[in-house]
């Protein structure tokens, strides 16, 4: 009753846009955060981050590699510094601190709301005895489940801060969805991975995952196929036969 094949045993969700709508509390954050420091870069030559450089460049990869990947679009290379640089650091790591520290008050003064169609879905799946793992590339995971509620749905997480300690690649690449998978017990070829993001259907498609799930939340429907999205739906209550 859950839309997936009958192979699939377990299912692995990215967070933010997939179960939660705090991917546009991301978004928000990047953008201030990127275009404060192109402004203050750039001065009058001042260009904007936009949503094409949050798909293309930022959604659904670790935070680092996220500076890291739309910095070099702009032709701009910083030093890495380290995790724990201040927020003012002219470094990767300063500049992804400094969108963490305003993404976590975004969230703190507008908290956490999950998709209903997502929380129908995992009751869906809970019910049809399906493994459950979230995978995202946030490190705020724990945080995020918490305060949506969704904690109780879900065996195994992985996030940025296991990626990190792991030493695991970030998405395109599929290690954080395989590392789901392991945790869970489950054969890739069992598994059904669920993003919104292009990078990460990506990284369910190299992972050789059994169904793969775009959830078409920024209007990039036939980008999500064209990366790898077995099926592309609106919402997850899409997949329900009854509904």
């Amino acid at each position: 009753m859950t839309g997936l094949p009958e192979t699939i045993t377990a299912c692995l969700f990215d967070l933010d846009g997939v179960l939660t709508g705090t991917a546009i509390l991301h978004r928000e954050a990047w953008k201030r955060t990127f275009d404060e420091f192109l402004r203050a870069r750039d001065g009058a030559g001042f260009a904007e981050f936009t949503d094409h450089d949050y798909a293309a460049f930022v959604d659904g990869r670790p935070r680092a590699d996220g500076v890291r990947e739309f910095l070099r679009s702009r032709g701009i290379v910083l030093p890495e510094g380290e995790p724990d640089d201040p927020v003012d650091a002219p470094t990767v790591n300063g500049v992804g601190n400094r969108k963490n520290e305003l993404v976590l008050k975004i969230i703190d003064e507008r908290g956490v709301n999950p998709y209903p169609g997502s929380v129908r879905y995992l009751e869906a799946a809970k019910a049809a005895g399906l493994r459950i793992a979230v995978v995202t590339s946030s490190a705020n995971g724990a945080k995020v489940l918490d305060g949506a509620d969704l904690s109780k749905y879900v065996e195994a997480r992985i996030d940025g801060i296991v990626i990190r300690e792991r030493h695991l690649r970030g998405k395109p690449a599929p290690d954080s969805f395989l590392a789901g998978a392991e945790a869970l017990g489950v054969e890739p070829a069992h598994a059904a991975v669920f993003e919104d993001a292009q990078s990460g259907v990506q990284a369910g498609k190299a992972g050789g995952f059994g169904y793969v799930v775009g959830v078409n939340r920024a209007d990039q429907a036939d980008a999500l196929k064209a990366h790898g999205a077995d099926i592309v739906v609106d919402d997850l209550a899409d997949l329900l036969e009854d509904r």
